[in-house]
């Protein structure tokens, strides 16, 4: 697979307090051996949602169990009560926002990395037999464009279009990034299952969680016209149907949850498109929740 990245623009992520990697061996500090790690995350926040559903696709819940956060943090700066005793174990007289998602070490009860793209990759390095890979050898540069096109061409350019008192010109550019992202995406999965090499991926995690954001958050913030352009990626929007469709992605999908985020976060004015939904998100996991069933 080809896909052409953005230009190089800076993926604004909040600064990892903390950033070590597990590795293959014991040479490494924190190296993969199950039931020593533990992951803590809110399926609300967009890098916690990636988590939950690469944990699943892995089938890691008994070798790194998750403890989930609540979907609106109860501290100041985004922090979370419960992750405060980890941060402060992990370093002397911390002060910030106790951040999620974080994955922590039981055996020394603290903290391995907050850096949630190390994470998810970390996590593929656990011993299994016979399950998905989500980082194939050979695929990396094709997901990390997926990665960059998706921070810079949707989440970045949807918020930009959607900025309260932004110049109309400045809104129109951010939109016309927005749709030709989009578009290139379209054009690559008219005809394929999957991003990459016909097999799924962490570069499908990453898209499924970016059209979930940009249809239940970033589209309350575009007028109506903007919404149904959006809409128009058929085979897109066909593919984020086929996703939800799967236990690991179905299941990690808390909609109130990413509601009450939004809601608790937003500065923003709501728009025309607020009344426009692309995919009926609850119902499509219900009905593959029924098809599971019988």
């Amino acid at each position: 697979m080809s896909i052409t990245p953005l230009a190089a623009l800076s993926v604004h992520r909040a600064a990892p307090v903390f950033r070590s990697r597990i590795g293959r061996d014991a040479r490494s500090g924190h190296y993969a051996v199950p039931h020593r790690y533990r992951l803590h995350l809110s399926t609300a926040c967009p890098d916690g949602l990636r988590l939950a559903v690469g944990h699943g696709l892995l089938g890691l819940d008994a070798d790194c169990p998750v403890t989930l956060l609540p979907a609106v943090p109860d501290c100041p700066g985004g922090g979370h009560s419960a992750l405060r005793p980890l941060y402060e174990a992990s370093a002397h007289h911390y002060t910030g926002p106790a951040l999620g998602p974080v994955l922590s070490d039981d055996w020394s009860g603290r903290i391995v990395s907050t850096h949630a793209p190390d994470i998810l990759r970390d996590l593929d390095r656990f011993p299994r037999t016979g399950r998905v890979s989500l980082y194939p050898r050979g695929l990396e540069s094709v997901i990390e464009a997926v990665e960059r096109m998706c921070a810079e061409g949707i989440t970045q350019a949807a918020q930009r279009a959607g900025a309260a008192g932004a110049d109309p010109a400045e809104r129109a550019a951010a939109l016309d990034v927005l749709l030709d992202t989009l578009g290139r995406l379209e054009n690559r999965l008219a005809g394929e299952e999957y991003l990459a090499d016909d097999r799924l991926t962490a570069a499908d995690i990453e898209l499924w969680v970016t059209l979930v954001e940009l249809d239940t958050v970033h589209r309350c913030h575009l007028d109506a016209s903007a919404v149904h352009r959006i809409a128009g990626h058929r085979a897109l929007w066909a593919y984020a149907r086929r996703m939800t469709a799967h236990p690991a992605f179905r299941s990690a999908l808390d909609l109130d949850g990413i509601s009450r985020r939004h809601q608790g976060r937003c500065r923003g004015l709501e728009a025309a498109g607020a009344a426009v939904q692309i995919l009926d998100w609850a119902s499509l996991s219900a009905a593959a929740e029924d098809a599971c069933r019988r």
